[in-house]
């Protein structure tokens, strides 16, 4: 039995335009200890099936289907129900970490609420074991600095004080939504290598949501590839890069810039899809450079053509690599 198995997601939001169709019948398992990346465009659903997990849709949006942690049917819970599993089960690292963090809260009091709501700490012990943590996570003084305010952080400590109040309880399984966004390189480094290292002391399995696939590269044994809230392509991470075989997945890491190429890059061409109505055909069809006909009519299904591997593409393998080459 997977730690985490996502079936048929569905996510909508009613607006006054029409019905957005954020996510579109979205399946995958985790298994404990994994690291798993979802990737993909902004706007292609990534948030939105990670903020449905948890129950942190906003009040216009709606989630179907189902999610099952350890067996037990998670999706649509009541909020004393889910609250029971957030942060102490399934914990998240949000995008923004000023917009996350309370920042007229002195951090101490953040993160000791956590401790004392799930695990019954005192005052006092919850706050020793918040600096314990801040610690853990490689930030500098911190017995000290516990009792700062959020603004008195860079970005790249206020992002290890979120990664540090997710992992308080030690949950089983943490969800990280663009953890390195705003951060410039060398600090992202050193928080993937922190959450990678975080991730194998506690066993913890990972979900790692991103735009950039070389963070996925360097990070994840598993990626899957979302673009109008649909899969495109799922596969074990070393495959997925030696061999793509969506063209979405092809255009993705030709926007890479490459030494061996002398960092030439070829852009997608268009722009991401309009999700307002229910989709018809592949959302991709439109930027697609081996689209067919049937792709502006049906929506190709997921279907596995090797261990581990699937794709939703009318265009075999053979005829994309044939019209590449």
């Amino acid at each position: 039995m997977a730690l985490l198995d996502v079936k048929d997601l569905n996510v909508r939001f009613e607006t006054p335009e029409g019905e957005i169709h954020a996510v579109n019948g979205v399946s995958f398992a985790l298994e404990k200890g994994e690291a798993l990346g979802i990737v993909g465009e902004s706007g292609s659903g990534k948030s939105q099936l990670s903020f449905s997990i948890l129950g942190l849709l906003a009040a216009n949006g709606k989630a179907s289907g189902s999610v099952e942690f350890e067996g037990r049917e998670i999706l649509n819970l009541s909020e004393r129900e889910l609250n029971k599993i957030r942060a102490d089960r399934i914990a998240m690292v949000f995008q923004d970490p000023m917009t996350a963090l309370n920042p007229y809260m002195r951090i101490s009091d953040q993160m000791a609420e956590v401790l004392m709501l799930h695990k019954g700490l005192s005052k006092r012990d919850a706050v020793a074991e918040a600096a314990h943590m801040l610690d853990l996570v490689k930030i500098p003084d911190a017995k000290n600095r516990v009792r700062l305010f959020p603004h008195e952080f860079s970005g790249g400590m206020r992002q290890r004080v979120m990664i540090a109040m997710a992992l308080l309880c030690k949950p089983d399984v943490l969800i990280a939504d663009e953890p390195t966004t705003a951060l410039d390189v060398t600090v992202q480094a050193q928080i993937m290598d922190l959450l990678g290292e975080l991730r194998r002391e506690l066993g913890m399995a990972t979900v790692l949501i991103t735009h950039d696939l070389g963070v996925v590269a360097g990070f994840c044994e598993r990626a899957i590839v979302m673009y109008g809230g649909q899969v495109m392509e799922q596969s074990p991470v070393d495959p997925l890069f030696a061999n793509p075989t969506h063209p979405y997945t092809r255009g993705l890491l030709g926007a890479l810039p490459r030494l061996d190429a002398g960092n030439a890059m070829t852009p997608i061409r268009g722009n991401p899809p309009n999700m307002t109505g229910a989709p018809k055909g592949c959302p991709f069809c439109p930027r697609c450079d081996f689209a067919e006909e049937i792709c502006a009519q049906d929506m190709p299904a997921l279907t596995q053509f090797s261990e581990g591997r699937a794709r939703a593409c009318h265009r075999s393998i053979e005829t994309i690599e044939e019209a590449a080459a």
